[in-house]
């Protein structure tokens, strides 16, 4: 069966460095993205990487947050920077129909 796993979150100070890892199995990662969702909304897209390379930001993540991924190995990367505390949520992966169960990252001021 399809599967994602989300590494790499944790407890960080603003302005830190985290570095999240997407591995998929049973599925290609091909169109993926990154989404994060904090209490009480709704989830929000991050980044994505399609096929060919071509990537995508949102605004709050451009210029911070590098997404990558490594065809070989079927797993996604989000490298984020200079983190703030407003960055703090549960960062989920994201394949066409599938979620991954998502990884913790808490920022402190």
């Amino acid at each position: 069966q399809v599967r994602l796993v989300e590494s790499g979150g944790g407890l960080v100070q603003a302005g830190g460095s985290l570095r999240l890892t997407c591995e998929a199995s049973k599925i290609l990662m091909r169109h993926a993205a990154w989404y994060r969702q904090t209490p009480g909304n709704e989830r929000e897209f991050v980044a994505s990487i399609v096929n060919g390379g071509t990537t995508n930001y949102a605004p709050f993540a451009e210029g911070r947050f590098t997404v990558s991924k490594d065809t070989k190995e079927n797993r996604m990367y989000l490298q984020m920077n200079d983190l703030k505390p407003e960055d703090t949520a549960v960062y989920y992966c994201k394949l066409p129909g599938f979620w991954g169960q998502g990884t913790q990252v808490t920022v402190s001021s």
